[in-house]
Order: C-alpha cells, then structure tokens, then sequence
C-alpha cells in the first residue's frame, strides 16, 4: 500500500478502515496515527510504525503504558482529560459499529469514561496524569493481562 514507505492520514485512514468494514473508523485511525506520527510532520515512515509496533509487541510494561498514554493524550500536554478520554471511546464505538451483541447503550462511552475515572484519577482534579495512568494501571490485572497478550507472538 505504501511502496515509498512513508504514509499519510489519509491512506493510514483507508488502510486502518480495511479492518474494521462494520463500523466508522476514521475518528479511532486518527489518533493511532497521531500516536505513530512521532515527530509530528504529517506522515508515519515505515521506521515510525515499526518502532511503534515494537514498544506494543516488544516493550516493557512501562514503555507500553508511555505509549498508551500518548495515545489518549490527545492535544499532548500530560494530561488525560474526561473530553479527551471521551473522544477516544466514541472514536472506539463508531470503529465497532453499530452491529455489536449485545447492543450497547448511547451512554456506553460516558460510562466507560467514568469508569476510568474513577480508578485513574486518584487525586479526583479532573485530569489523569501519567503516574496516575501508569500506577493504576499497573495494579490492575486485567489490564497487566491484557499487555502481555502479544509477548508470545513470532
């Protein structure tokens, strides 16, 4: 798809989209690409995305956790906000789309924000810092689970 090995939004958008053919993932591909877009110039190399797969497949538990950070931190100024953080899960909602069993609510979004919320936010000032996200995270089984599910592929 990229012979130059260098990809812009909107091809990264059309190719993510092959993914997910069910629901809208432009909103969700837009943020992964800020993410892999390290130096912010409008387009991920082939170096870029690998590096960025590496930390995913290959990193610590800490490197993974920076980078999911960075992921939800969209304006990137150290911060988690609940709009932010909303953003993310409507972006991850319409990527799933409107298809999933059992239905999901209007309000699931909110709620799952809430939910982060509450177990992130440990001094309750409305942002969630990194050594907030990394701490509860890192407390959290399910989500220690969930990193280590790539460790053991290829």
């Amino acid at each position: 798809e990229c012979p130059s090995g260098v990809v812009n939004e909107e091809t990264f958008k059309e190719i993510y989209s092959q993914f997910f053919p069910q629901g809208d993932s432009t909103t969700y591909a837009h943020f992964l690409f800020n993410a892999f877009d390290t130096d912010h110039n409008g387009s991920v190399s082939f170096e870029d995305f690998i590096m960025g797969l590496s930390i995913l497949l290959r990193g610590t538990v800490q490197e993974k956790l920076n980078w999911a950070f960075n992921l939800y931190d969209i304006n990137k100024d150290g911060y988690i906000t609940k709009e932010e953080m909303l953003d993310i899960m409507k972006a991850i909602y319409d990527m799933m789309g409107k298809c999933t069993y059992p239905v999901l609510k209007e309000d699931a979004p909110r709620q799952h924000v809430e939910t982060f919320f509450q177990k992130m936010d440990k001094n309750k000032d409305g942002v969630v810092t990194i050594d907030e996200f990394i701490e509860s995270c890192q407390k959290d089984e399910n989500i220690m689970r969930s990193m280590q599910l790539f460790e053991n592929v290829i």
